[in-house]
């Protein structure tokens, strides 16, 4: 599911978003790039990420976090990914931004890695380990080939305290997000704490980060705003957006299903950005754990 999601919908995200698929902690006057590029830097920071360490980036997407973080910390990082077009077109970036001999690209499933225990110097995932349908079992493989007393860093998409399962509004929400953004059951941010530790790590600190974001993480996808930065992830530039794939697709230059997927995404956004405003959902619930230096 997860793969067939992204071989549909990585082009729109590119189109939209830029080259890192996730949201942001944001500062007032700060623009989304700028945030995205912060947010990436504060996991290289928390890792403790030092010139030549190897480092793994689990659930990669096209590469954009990999490409900066590497750039900014020295390091070499690899990007575990399961979707033939995102690793395609990771590597042509990777070749224009002239990093490809310190970043590179594996196609594996995360549940099961293709790599020696006590491999890597740090770990690292971006909006990514959401997929996994089991938890657990996901971050026991990260453990393994992550070397003893070094550290996992993760932002997680969760439900918080705030949802109500017994809410009809609230799991209308949640079952939007879980379609539109080709997802399992999404945990809560206890379920996930709880199976990192279940897994063997040792917890260091642990925060939602959307909680004191002076913008909220939903801004550019709220169709009441208008933004020139962000033109394309706007209501007007929406509409354009859907116009300009319709035509594509009739004329034959876009793939079949194009408008299909761009209307898919659309309620996905939708969902996401009523989630935010609730308070039931976060996509950036932190937690920085350690492998023990003994088991």
């Amino acid at each position: 599911m997860v793969n067939k999601y992204y071989d549909l919908a990585t082009s729109f995200y590119e189109y939209g978003w830029g080259e890192s698929f996730h949201f942001a902690h944001r500062w007032s006057g700060e623009s989304l790039r700028e945030s995205i590029k912060r947010h990436e830097h504060f996991l290289a920071l928390q890792l403790g990420l030092k010139p030549g360490m190897k480092v793994l980036d689990v659930g990669c997407g096209i590469g954009g976090p990999l490409r900066e973080i590497s750039r900014f910390s020295s390091t070499s990082v690899i990007g575990l990914n399961n979707n033939d077009y995102q690793i395609t077109r990771g590597k042509e970036l990777n070749r224009l931004a002239g990093v490809s001999g310190t970043c590179d690209f594996i196609k594996a499933d995360f549940m099961k890695m293709p790599f020696d225990d006590n491999t890597f110097d740090a770990v690292y995932a971006i909006e990514a380990t959401c997929h996994a349908p089991d938890p657990v079992g996901c971050y026991k493989e990260i453990y393994r080939v992550l070397k003893p007393g070094q550290c996992f860093a993760v932002y997680e998409w969760c439900i918080t305290d705030h949802y109500d399962p017994n809410n009809a509004t609230h799991k209308r929400i949640k079952d939007e997000i879980e379609l539109g953004n080709g997802l399992p059951d999404i945990r809560s941010t206890r379920q996930c704490l709880q199976a990192v530790k279940d897994a063997g790590f040792e917890v260091v600190w642990d925060k939602d980060l959307a909680e004191d974001s002076p913008l909220p993480w939903y801004l550019p996808l709220d169709p009441s705003r208008f933004s020139l930065s962000s033109f394309r992830l706007t209501s007007v530039g929406r509409m354009v957006t859907r116009t300009m794939v319709k035509a594509l697709e009739y004329i034959g230059l876009a793939p079949q299903g194009s408008e299909r997927v761009s209307n898919f995404l659309e309620k996905a956004a939708e969902g996401l950005v009523e989630g935010g405003k609730k308070e039931i959902f976060t996509p950036m619930y932190f937690f920085l754990v350690r492998k023990p230096l003994t088991e």
